[in-house]
């Protein structure tokens, strides 16, 4: 029991550290490689910023494909499915409670949901046979680069809309102030800009820095889930579904949260369901084609026996915020409870189950 407590303490400092690393020095360094290189915002969302908020996960599923030869790369694919969980049911539903409801533009939504429910059944065909091949992870690649593509051509007619990309900007960075640790947040921001200095000023070095930070906490992530998980009798992958995915989403949820209380109910949607599309055809296919093509395999084997459940309730969940979303062109309170009513049920399911496994 010690060392699972000692881990379960690991893995919450590890999360905090990653949002700040993350929040105050990634993003940041990110912002302003995009301003130099002159992005527009909808390739700049959709790519550098959508990397920076989707950092976390994708460093984990890169930890756990490389960690004991891949034997825990359920670890990183269970983050990935529980923060796209998390993100449609609570950062959506919890946005609307607090605000009052959120008011959307139907196009951007509609585009993005659309574009949302074909990578996830990118991800059901690849978990079909319980392995990936080279091609099958190239193909989720390429799927990004489409959806690059369709923020492009398929522009938003509504001015306002355009001004929420899916990556997060100042305003939305703010909304992670409110949390009541920004002193620590602060403690640890002045320590690390021995480091690298001004993100904003060296922002190549705190980009190089940043990264190995968040390797490396993404490391430590993987190792203490591991032993937290054996310490109390359940899979890993439970452990990620749950707890790893809602810690490195709670940078997200703050930062909608924030953005929904100015009134901007189509960023804080497009917030989650942006960083979904990101999460499942870059977070996990980019872990795959680099462990393929360095170790030479043909195929990974996934395990997926804990998964296809969550598979089913991501496909569910987003027709039901779909419906809620197109019937009235806005979320409501009441909606958002609904929404935060069946994460509460997801939660306690894939733990009871987990515990019996």
């Amino acid at each position: 029991m010690g060392e699972a407590i000692l881990s379960l303490a690991a893995i919450l400092l590890s999360v905090l550290a990653l949002a700040i690393v993350t929040d105050k020095f990634f993003i940041p360094s990110l912002d302003e490689i995009s301003t130099r290189l002159k992005l527009s915002d909808e390739v700049a969302g959709a790519s550098l910023m959508a990397i920076g908020s989707s950092a976390p996960e994708l460093a984990i599923a890169l930890m756990a494909l490389f960690t004991a030869g891949g034997a825990h790369s359920d670890v990183g694919i269970g983050t990935i499915v529980g923060s796209a969980v998390f993100n449609i049911l609570v950062i959506t539903g919890l946005s609307a409670v607090v605000a009052g409801g959120l008011h959307i533009h139907i196009f951007a939504v509609g585009r993005d949901i659309v574009y949302y429910l074909i990578s996830i059944l990118y991800l059901g065909l690849v978990f079909v046979d319980g392995h990936v091949s080279l091609i099958e992870a190239i193909l989720g690649l390429v799927g990004y680069v489409g959806y690059m593509g369709a923020l492009i051509v398929l522009k938003n007619p509504d001015p306002y809309a355009e001004d929420a990309p899916a990556g997060r900007r100042d305003s939305e960075r703010q909304g992670a102030k409110v949390a009541g640790w920004h002193r620590l947040e602060s403690l640890v921001e002045a320590v690390l800009r021995r480091v690298t200095g001004a993100p904003e000023r060296n922002f190549v070095w705190a980009f190089i820095v940043s990264i190995a930070l968040i390797v490396a906490l993404s490391y430590a992530l993987v190792e203490s889930t591991i032993v937290f998980s054996a310490g109390i009798g359940i899979p890993p992958v439970i452990v990620a579904l749950t707890l790893l995915a809602a810690g490195t989403s709670a940078p997200d949820l703050m930062a909608s949260v924030e953005v929904a209380r100015e009134g901007r109910g189509g960023m804080a949607v497009a917030n989650a369901v942006g960083s979904n599309t990101f999460d499942l055809l870059v977070g996990l296919a980019l872990p795959w084609t680099i462990a393929l093509s360095l170790l030479g395999l043909s195929e990974i084997s996934v395990g997926t026996g804990d998964l296809w459940t969550s598979i089913g309730i991501l496909v569910a969940t987003t027709l039901i915020l779909a419906v809620f979303l197109i019937s009235k062109r806005e979320l409501s309170r009441r909606e958002g409870w609904v929404l935060l009513l069946i994460y509460a049920l997801f939660v306690v399911y894939t733990l009871t189950s987990g515990t019996a496994a």
